[in-house]
């Protein structure tokens, strides 16, 4: 099912902020910002707490920092409005940028302004409301917009230093760890195992482009009408680093069954219109002039991108014991933290020998 993109509710307890001070700022900052300010909140968003606001006839999406302790580099907000604004004038779609203050005076964090962009998310990736063209359409605009993402030359939209152009996959996998450690609510047996396992295995495959972190379905708007991306949402960690980890993520869906992380596994693909893995992935390859990824390389990137889901679950998990969960659901999300962990590690055994 898709759902409007201002499915919103009254702002919870926990995230409530001075909307006065807020006002005050934005009307003094943002050109053409007039009448009284209404704020309400999303009910998406795990990590970064999203609203709504609207003044007289405009609609903005201000995306801030939760409040409390936070883990060490997470919720960079900062670093997603410096690439939205890199992107503005690219072939990936992206909301347009409105201000960025950085100073935790006005609403208690810092915060990014930007556009609101009218459209539909979907959660469920096999497209219930959709044709089986449009599902076909839509399955092939993902594919080119995540390509165009990774084509593009870092230095000429001014991210050259984004990101260190090396290491990534040790690197992400040493952060992730970090995380993990940083957040455990119990003890994960796989995720140890993963740990120490994960840096052994690293291919050598990697090249560099501009990633961005988290491409899942519902971080795309779709067109109201139309089967095509009009915008690519949640750039939080963005960075430098391997297309291939990145796309191999967002293809998770592809192997993942709907109960264990908003998956499609086991749906009859060809009546649906969506394309097989194997031709989706070799249609992203075409289109960035990458050679076919061998299949050990392949499973690796994908048990790797399981491990990684799961330090990101553990770290919703954790939010929700302490209570600072941006989204009602958190709950039930970082719930999956501990199976996600155990499938990579079995799949890590299955397809690559480990032990």
């Amino acid at each position: 099912m898709s759902e409007p993109l201002a499915d919103t509710r009254p702002v919870a307890e926990q995230h409530r902020f001075d909307a006065a001070s807020l006002h005050q700022y934005l009307r003094e900052q943002v050109q053409g910002f007039d009448g009284p300010l209404q704020v309400e909140q999303f009910r998406g968003g795990q990590s970064n707490p999203t609203f709504l606001l609207t003044a007289g006839d405009r609609r903005y999406v201000l995306r801030k920092k939760p409040g409390g302790p936070l883990l060490p580099s997470a919720h960079a907000i900062e670093r997603e409005y410096r690439v939205i604004r890199a992107l503005q004038d690219t072939e990936v779609p992206v909301a347009p940028t409105v201000c960025l203050c950085e100073d935790a005076s006005v609403i208690g964090t810092p915060f990014y302004v930007m556009g609101f962009v009218q459209g539909r998310i979907f959660w469920d990736p096999t497209l219930p409301d959709m044709r089986p063209d449009e599902r076909s359409a839509l399955y092939d605009d993902i594919n080119r917009v995540i390509a165009a993402l990774h084509r593009l030359d870092p230095a000429a939209v001014g991210l050259s230093d984004y990101g260190r152009r090396s290491d990534y996959l040790a690197r992400q996998i040493a952060r992730w760890s970090k995380q993990y450690t940083a957040s455990v609510t119990g003890p994960c047996e796989a995720m140890d195992r993963l740990i120490a396992w994960l840096p052994s295995r690293i291919p050598g495959t990697e090249t560099v482009s501009i990633v961005h972190g988290d491409l899942r379905l519902d971080n795309l708007i779709v067109h109201p009408t139309q089967p095509r991306v009009i915008a690519m949402l949640d750039w939080e960690l963005s960075t430098l680093g391997d297309p291939l980890a990145d796309f191999s993520y967002h293809m998770l869906t592809w192997d993942l069954k709907p109960q264990e992380f908003r998956g499609m596994a086991g749906a009859d693909l060809a009546a649906l219109g969506i394309p097989q893995a194997a031709a989706y992935l070799q249609r992203y390859c075409d289109r960035v002039g990458r050679p076919p990824v061998a299949p050990a390389v392949w499973d690796f990137y994908l048990i790797y991108n399981l491990f990684r889901l799961s330090a990101i679950l553990h770290g919703i998990a954790k939010r929700v014991e302490e209570g600072t969960a941006a989204s009602a659901s958190a709950r039930e999300t970082g719930a999956k933290a501990r199976p996600i962990a155990e499938l990579a590690w079995r799949w890590a055994r299955e397809r690559l020998g480990a032990r």
